[in-house]
């Protein structure tokens, strides 16, 4: 009746915590890896990337900004949760004119993430064999320390780490 039913154990429901099933298994580093901080399109007309954006899609753009030293003008796109970066060559010597080169209608050019300490993360990453494309952090367009990691050895993703 019905003291059996209330006795009755009642199905266990299975769940899955994120926090606690992922941080089993990451060793302790000496820096953290933050957000996302921005999504690099690479664009042959600049002008015409912002206009999507801006008109057609209705974001919010800024200004362009020439970075010579990395050979690039950047544009930012603000979507809220993160930003697209809008890249397009600025000298002859720019990486970005040898991606477009390769990549007619441009495409997604690398990720920025952001970390606590781009320094420790540089000697770890060094100790774990992935490769810097540069031997000191560069100043990157948000005016902060940056450093590249070659997308051979993150699954064919250029993978920028900006100093929060």
């Amino acid at each position: 009746g019905l003291l059996t039913r209330l006795q009755t154990p009642a199905p266990t429901i299975r769940t899955l915590s994120s926090s606690n099933s992922l941080s089993q298994n990451i060793p302790s580093c000496l820096w953290k890896l933050g957000r996302l901080n921005h999504v690099a399109i690479a664009v042959p007309d600049l002008e015409k990337a912002q206009s999507l954006y801006k008109d057609v899609l209705g974001a919010q753009v800024s200004e362009t900004v020439a970075l010579p030293e990395h050979g690039v003008y950047t544009v930012f796109v603000e979507l809220g949760n993160t930003k697209l970066e809008l890249l397009h060559p600025l000298g002859e010597k720019s990486p970005i004119a040898s991606f477009l080169q390769k990549n007619k209608t441009g495409g997604m050019h690398h990720i920025c993430i952001e970390v606590d300490d781009i320094k420790a993360a540089m000697t770890e990453l060094k100790k774990k064999k992935i490769r810097i494309l540069s031997e000191e952090p560069k100043i990157g367009a948000h005016g902060k320390p940056v450093i590249f990691l070659h997308p051979k050895d993150c699954h064919g993703v250029l993978v920028e780490l900006e100093q929060a």
